[in-house]
């Protein structure tokens, strides 16, 4: 990854610091975009000790404010002036309460997706830059096997400004179900971010693009996600302190975000993770196609319009 510049949100644990470290030894240039704290000052702190030499830079970014993410793009831009290779959508929340952000919106789906494809949107710029130069460029965006279950059908109004009105914050765990409505919210957002990697892949191959899009997802992997699912209520302790003996660890979980982001043969329009079954839990980070539940042509110009209505503003690959 030597002369590429790579930006990645979320790195303050789980798959996203791993992977922030992995690119970051492999000769990158890094920025770390998340919401200022002092767990994120902390992680920061560390890649830099970790790497001493490497070109890093921190980006303030909440993914909760439409307004933030704009700054933080603006940053970017002063901070690459060369482009952006890849971009990579990591930052997620779980099984959240039923809350509106400041712009209204579910908090779940704002953070997992419609700021991600805000921040995509103010990039896209910086990518063909880099692509033009060094021939690609790439978007990896994170779902989960939660993009499954408890529905496959995407639905427009979990993309409206209608946040706290969603179902309420029953979780449903207690039925080992995972389909109260917290899980619902959560798998919209994630059946989101994978609808979006179709939509942008299929957007930009019809443009002769060299940006590639690209998807993923970690299995069960021992993040920070469950600790803060279990604070907020989500799950259990106990049911969760189960449920986890069965997970592979954050290193293992990041190995499909990290093959989208750095191997030579990934291609636009793929999704790597560790199978492609509600039960792929755990193992190897191999690639398989889209599924075809969010890669048709309704559900991504639902997802595509949707979000550009969420935002405010066209998204024109």
């Amino acid at each position: 990854m030597a002369g590429k510049t790579v930006v990645i949100t979320g790195t303050t644990s789980g798959t996203g610091k791993v992977a922030a470290h992995t690119v970051a030894e492999l000769g990158a240039k890094v920025l770390v975009l998340n919401r200022a704290s002092d767990r994120s000052s902390a992680a920061f702190n560390e890649l830099s000790s970790a790497f001493p030499d490497a070109d890093l830079h921190a980006v303030e970014c909440d993914l909760q404010s439409f307004a933030s993410v704009k700054a933080a793009a603006a940053r970017v831009g002063e901070l690459c002036t060369e482009g952006v290779n890849v971009l990579a959508n990591n930052a997620g929340v779980m099984a959240l309460g039923d809350e509106a952000t400041g712009d209204g919106f579910d908090v779940q789906m704002q953070t997992n997706h419609l700021s991600h494809f805000l921040l995509t949107r103010e990039l896209m710029p910086l990518l063909e830059k880099a692509a033009g130069a060094s021939g690609e460029a790439r978007v990896v965006n994170h779902s989960s096997v939660a993009r499954m279950s408890p529905s496959k059908t995407l639905r427009g109004e979990y993309l409206e400004a209608k946040g706290g009105d969603f179902g309420g914050d029953g979780s449903g765990v207690e039925n080992m179900m995972f389909r109260g409505p917290r899980w619902v919210r959560y798998n919209q957002s994630k059946l989101a971010n994978a609808a979006f990697t179709a939509a942008l892949h299929q957007r930009l191959q019809d443009k002769g693009s060299s940006v590639k899009a690209l998807v993923a997802h970690p299995g069960l992997a021992n993040t920070h996600l469950q600790q803060t699912s279990v604070k907020e209520g989500g799950m259990g302790s106990a049911f969760t302190g189960f449920f986890m003996r069965f997970s592979q660890s954050s290193e293992d979980g990041a190995m499909g975000l990290i093959s989208c982001m750095c191997l030579p043969e990934a291609q636009s329009g793929q999704f790597y993770g560790p199978g492609s079954s509600n039960f792929a839990m755990k193992g190897k980070a191999e690639p398989f196609a889209l599924e075809s539940f969010y890669d048709n042509p309704t559900t991504r110009d639902l997802l595509w319009q949707k979000s550009e209505e969420a935002i405010g503003g066209e998204f024109a690959v």
